[in-house]
């Protein structure tokens, strides 16, 4: 039985075109979430708390 280098090689370059294909996608995910999260979130001023004038009235 001998080994069959042609198909092992070329199922090992799928694999790692694969792999360097999902990190990549998966790089631009996170990139585009990050910037999702950072833009999204605007703070109102309404919620937060004045700490200054709490025990004043």
């Amino acid at each position: 039985m001998e080994i069959n280098w042609i198909v092992i090689g070329a199922f090992a370059l799928a694999v790692l075109v694969l792999v360097l294909f999902m990190i990549k996608k998966n790089q631009k995910e996170k990139k585009k979430l990050t910037e999702f999260l950072n833009n999204e979130f605007e703070k109102s001023e309404e919620d937060e708390p004045d700490f200054d004038n709490a025990g004043e009235r």
